[in-house]
């Protein structure tokens, strides 16, 4: 196998990724990468672990046969290491594969005022870990969409200092933020933040409902995917009349289709659907996603927008289907559980309905461009409350419901 075409394509894939080295770790390929972060804070991106992941590692993935995908990534802050004739030293990253541990020992000068102890002490209660000036508020710290949102708010209500993706593109080490909050301080009084109180603010976007024309995809699509998917549904006693969150998991790019097809039509005309822009969004697709009661997110911009626009079925009492994977498996395995859906279900105490959509990923995995017959089964699971549980254990709980299933009744392809 060569390793330097796997590098020469993840360079040419995107163009957020300056330097690139693949070696064999566990038998299978490893990139080290070291992303271009000049261009990521020209197009304003701040969920840069996954444009790596998405657009770089795993569109090559979608080229390539088993034994030639890259299985693991480590994004460098720094560029990666390199000898003295200007090569990159294979024995230095070799070993720094498996080093993936924060040292606890390390110390940096701090400044001493209460503006940065506030900030420190936020961030600290968002990440968990260990904070220090040099930190980068996702890379090192693990901070995601949801998390920002919160920190843009409490540095606004807390110092008058607005910011917002653009902005903080740009600054996305704990110094830098510290520096930009210290330059344009208005004021000195830390605010707790309630989500509610975020998700109620009053905004212009309303709903778009589309009864007669949901109602027309779900005729169409349901008989065709009857016919070619042998498509079963099951469980459809699960989902509750009040207004819910529906969380399925996420095999292929017809998902929500199925989902449309699937959902009884009381359910469905009280539905909308969550959808990434920069799929839906696009000047062929848009107008069947406006007039699907589908809500377009960006993950990168207007985020606190974004989420308040979500919200906005559940404050009317409707339904909202979200993909709690937020992605495509790219290899029939669950992703990680993104927290969002538990927010929000916890914040206007709604139930979750956990959804299995089983065989959707042999019919049209990623990179496959048109559908194979397969057969496709959707289940409705049991609702999951939230009452009493915080947002980690609701995610934990909806995810081993789904993987519980999968394992109970697997498909029969």
């Amino acid at each position: 196998m060569d390793l330097h075409i796997i590098e020469e394509r993840i360079l040419f894939l995107s163009p957020f990724v300056k330097e690139v080295v693949v070696v064999i770790h566990d038998g299978y390929p490893f990139a080290l990468i070291y992303p271009d972060f000049e261009a990521l804070k020209t197009a304003h991106i701040i969920n840069i672990e996954s444009e790596i992941r998405w657009y770089a590692v795993e569109l090559y993935n979608m080229e390539v046969k088993e034994s030639q995908k890259v299985r693991g990534y480590k994004i460098y802050l720094e560029p990666l290491p390199k000898t003295k004739s200007k090569e990159f030293d294979i024995a230095v990253i070799k070993e720094q594969i498996n080093n993936n541990k924060e040292s606890n020992t390390t110390i940096e000068e701090e400044p001493d005022s209460d503006l940065y102890k506030a900030l420190k002490s936020y961030i600290f209660a968002l990440s968990g870990t260990t904070v220090l000036p040099s930190s980068h508020i996702e890379l090192d710290l693990g901070l995601d969409s949801l998390n920002y949102v919160e920190l843009f708010i409490f540095i606004e209500k807390s110092f008058g200092v607005y910011i917002d993706e653009v902005i903080f593109s740009k600054i996305m080490t704990v110094q830098a933020l510290y520096e930009y909050v210290r330059q344009h301080q208005r004021h000195f009084n830390p605010t707790k933040i309630k989500w509610k109180t975020i998700l109620d603010e009053h905004i212009s976007q309303k709903l778009i409902y589309s009864p007669f024309i949901i109602f027309a995809y779900k005729i169409l699509l349901w008989p065709l995917f009857k016919l070619y998917f042998r498509f079963e549904i099951k469980g459809q006693e699960h989902i509750p009349s009040s207004s819910c969150i529906i969380a399925p998991s996420h095999q292929s790019m017809i998902d929500g289709f199925l989902m449309v097809a699937s959902l009884p039509y009381n359910i469905l005309k009280q539905s909308f659907f969550l959808a990434f822009k920069g799929v839906f969004g696009t000047t062929l697709i848009n107008p069947f996603a406006k007039y699907g009661q589908t809500i377009l997110i960006d993950s990168n911009h207007n985020l606190k927008n974004s989420m308040q626009r979500t919200a906005l079925p559940l404050k009317a009492g409707k339904n909202v289907v979200i993909f709690p994977e937020g992605a495509r498996t790219r290899d029939r395995k669950l992703l990680e559980f993104r927290p969002f859906f538990a927010m929000l279900s916890k914040t206007y105490k709604v139930p979750i309905v956990p959804v299995v959509i089983d065989g959707s990923f042999e019919a049209l995995r990623a990179g496959m461009l048109f559908p194979r017959p397969k057969k496709i089964r959707i289940t409705f699971l049991k609702p999951i409350n939230s009452d009493e549980l915080s947002y980690d254990e609701i995610t934990v709980l909806v995810k081993e419901a789904i993987e519980s299933e999968i394992k109970r009744n697997p498909i029969s392809l």
